[in-house]
């Protein structure tokens, strides 16, 4: 089936029959999607009809405020075997693990400020799912006030069976790293490997399974407003994150009546409530509130032709917006595949020192910048207005190689940045494998000053 990128549309799902089922999507970036798995299921004309066909149960999802502005409003019509409340019963609270929230992790390290690295996190031999896999890295902000955002990383070693999960607090972006996960939701299916990264809405209900062996992920909880993609300016209609390259589910459900847990991250805290079913029985929806997948490698870079380089966030594949006009809340930035072909160049990125703080991963391949110690799997953190850049090794070669067209290959790396200062947690600065000798990879740095020397423009 071939689906055309346009503003509004329907699709045909399917009733989930295990996971031999393969996902099907439909293009575009805030649509408004409408979308069923039984023929007859989505009302016409109207969202909420005395009956609806099968006897579903008609519930609006709502992403903003009911009085949104148009552009920003965001809310879906689900169709369900059982409205929410049935999926919902006492709660209790359980413990939430290494996951933290904003802005507690301010009280839980005592590391002094610094330039920060660490190698992947190793992926267990213990059963680890979705819920008890992640590892909260930074938080920043406070999400009680809606603003700010979390660094996880994801470890997976099992599926979730008959256990679902829901965030109170904050959109996930989450990046694959290795191996391949399947987001089950209220929504539909979506699949994502390394290279891939999958949005799933705040409050939106989904289970994770694994796709063959163990995954690794990182994960940004976005506490403020919903990603949207970045205003282009002087770039015009064209290349960055194409809309029509953004895909979200067709409806599919689960019609299950079997025990299970409900977990709820709220407030910070991780909540679980036992009910007899599946919650994932949607079997129709409509609107622009739904999670959704893109595949990095899609991204159109745009970049210097003839001197210079632009500024990192000619890379931003998505934005959550502040109430500050061009000051994000998070840009997520990646730094692909491209050609460097400008002129008597510092090619790699400058050194700098930055409002933003920027938490930073590696998808695969090799970070110019960073060719030695940053590998696969790792991360590095430099906080707001802490001096950062090439290495010393990046720094000679990147100063006296010929200049030729050449092109990065193979490599992803991205960053989660934040206008707020990201706290770093007990567990990453006494639990993960933090690189003690990060600071060191300046050392070589060499003075070259000499007064009697100028260079002739």
């Amino acid at each position: 089936m071939t689906v055309q990128d346009m503003s509004s549309f329907q699709t045909r799902g399917a009733p989930l029959r295990g996971s031999a089922i393969e996902p099907a999507y439909m293009s575009g970036f805030g649509n408004s999607f409408e979308t069923e798995a039984l023929a007859g299921a989505l009302p016409v004309g109207m969202n909420s009809p005395q009956k609806v066909n099968y006897g579903l149960y008609a519930e609006q999802l709502s992403g903003s405020p009911f009085t949104a502005p148009q552009a920003t409003n965001q809310r879906s019509w689900l169709y369900r075997i059982r409205p929410t409340v049935k999926h919902s019963g006492r709660y209790r609270r359980v413990d939430k693990g290494l996951i933290r929230t904003a802005p507690a992790a301010r009280e839980e390290s005592e590391l002094a400020i610094g330039q920060l690295r660490w190698d992947p996190l190793p992926i267990p031999q213990e059963a680890l799912t979705f819920v008890t896999g992640l590892r909260t890295m930074t938080t920043a902000g406070d999400a009680d006030t809606q603003a700010g955002m979390a660094a996880h990383v994801l470890l997976v070693t099992q599926s979730m069976a008959n256990e679902y999960f829901f965030d109170a607090d904050g959109e996930l972006l989450v990046v694959a790293q290795e191996g391949a996960l399947r987001f089950r939701t209220e929504f539909g299916v979506l699949d994502i490997g390394p290279g891939q990264i999958a949005v799933i809405p705040r409050g939106v209900i989904f289970k994770v399974e694994l796709i063959g062996g163990p995954a690794r992920a990182y994960v940004c909880e976005n506490y403020g407003g919903a990603f949207t993609l970045p205003d282009r300016g002087p770039i015009g209609a064209n290349c960055l994150a194409n809309p029509r390259d953004f895909q979200t589910p067709v409806a599919a459900f689960e019609d299950k009546e079997e025990p299970s847990t409900l977990y709820v991250k709220w407030g910070g805290e991780l909540f679980a409530t036992d009910i007899g079913q599946s919650p994932l029985d949607v079997v129709a929806w409509h609107g622009n509130y739904a999670p959704y997948r893109y595949d990095l490698r899609h991204f159109a870079p745009v970049g210097a032709i003839l001197f210079d380089h632009p500024d990192p966030s000619i890379f931003t594949v998505l934005t959550a917006p502040s109430e500050t006009p061009g000051t994000a809340n998070i840009d997520f930035v990646i730094f692909p595949e491209r050609w460097g072909v400008a002129e008597d160049t510092f090619r790699p990125p400058w050194y700098h020192r930055n409002l933003m703080s920027e938490f930073m991963g590696l998808v695969y391949g090799v970070y110019d910048a960073k060719p030695q110690g940053f590998v696969p799997g790792g991360i590095s953190l430099h906080n707001q207005m802490l001096p950062h850049g090439p290495d010393a090794p990046a720094y000679e070669h990147a100063s006296n190689v010929e200049l030729k067209p050449s092109k990065l290959e193979g490599t992803m790396a991205f960053m989660f940045e934040t206008r707020f200062p990201q706290r770093i947690t007990r567990y990453a600065a006494t639990g993960a494998p933090l690189q003690d000798d990060y600071i060191e990879c300046w050392a070589g740095l060499k003075k070259h000053f000499n007064p009697a020397k100028r260079k002739a423009w």
